[in-house]
């Protein structure tokens, strides 16, 4: 077993913090809408940050499944974009200190990455952990966007999961938040429902939902006004593209039906719980790629 200090470097001149957040999102697994990408490039666009910890990527990337970009000038090579699995210290609207792990998921060393983060956790003393990345469900993009929440404490989260016991393929993020509850620290996390058949686009709305869930989890003051306002663009641009095509205005009206039976009822927990006369996930990304593939021309996006 490695030690943990030998997977991170840890700045010297890192300030005295009293139980930051750290924040974490990672590239590589599920993240329907972009969801976790947009919240990470708007925070380091709109926040000062500065690195202050940096993984042993050589020992945690697979390069050949991941091959990183190189530039090549003429007659020699020019550049080399490395890649970064770092923590960057950022500050919110208030001057409150607050922590972001951003970067590749690690192919390699889950349980040494793990390891290290909590050495990491203890060393910098955060109180809470907490991740966000987006889902592909069957919801329409006309109703408000939700989220599941999972903790290592039940007092942490306080709105029930649409989901009830499934197992599903597992992530570094996924490990760490259970290793950090078998360790005894506060961590959570949120997937934000993206209407499945915008999961391949970028989906601001889903943006603001994390950015909403992590600001009521934590505390932290957080810049969300660009975000609220892609959000109104890309919505806006939907609305234009399905408005008119009775084939797509059907699926958005059986998909609404469907989210307000389970959504709407108090006594239902679990929206994947009853089963309705629903067009499956594969005939309603095939009836929406036929749409948007009749409407691709010359002056398209």
């Amino acid at each position: 077993m490695l030690n943990p200090e030998d997977l991170y470097e840890l700045d010297s001149d890192v300030p005295e913090m009293t139980g930051p957040v750290l924040l974490h999102s990672l590239d590589g697994f599920v993240d329907a809408g972009s969801t976790g990408q947009l919240v990470r490039e708007h925070l380091l666009e709109t926040l000062e940050n500065r690195v202050i910890a940096r993984f042993d990527v050589d020992s945690l990337i697979d390069y050949r499944a991941r091959r990183p970009p190189m530039t090549f000038d003429r007659d020699h090579w020019a550049t080399y974009e490395a890649p970064e699995l770092v923590v960057r210290l950022l500050h919110d609207e208030v001057g409150s200190p607050f922590l972001l792990l951003s970067g590749p998921e690690p192919d390699r060393l889950w349980e040494g990455f793990t390891a290290s983060v909590l050495h990491l956790v203890k060393r910098l003393g955060v109180g809470v952990v907490v991740g966000f990345h987006g889902i592909p469900m069957g919801v329409p993009h006309t109703r408000p966007v939700g989220t599941t929440s999972h903790a290592t404490r039940p007092e942490l989260i306080t709105r029930n999961s649409w989901f009830d016991k499934v197992q599903v393929p597992g992530s570094a993020a996924g490990l760490l938040e259970l290793r950090l509850g078998e360790a005894g620290h506060d961590a959570i996390g949120f997937a934000v429902h993206v209407p499945h058949y915008l999961a391949q686009s970028a989906y601001p709305a889903a943006a603001v939902a994390a950015m909403e869930a992590v600001t009521n989890a934590t505390g932290l003051v957080l810049p969300v006004d660009r975000l609220r306002e892609a959000a109104a663009a890309t919505d806006a641009d939907i609305a234009e593209q399905v408005e008119g095509n009775d084939e797509v205005e059907k699926v958005v009206r059986a998909l609404e039906q469907q989210y307000d039976a389970f959504a709407g009822a108090a006594e239902r927990d679990n929206l994947l719980a009853e089963s309705q006369d629903m067009p499956t996930a594969e005939e309603l990304g095939a009836q929406f790629e036929r749409f948007l593939a009749e409407r691709e021309g010359p002056d398209s996006p």
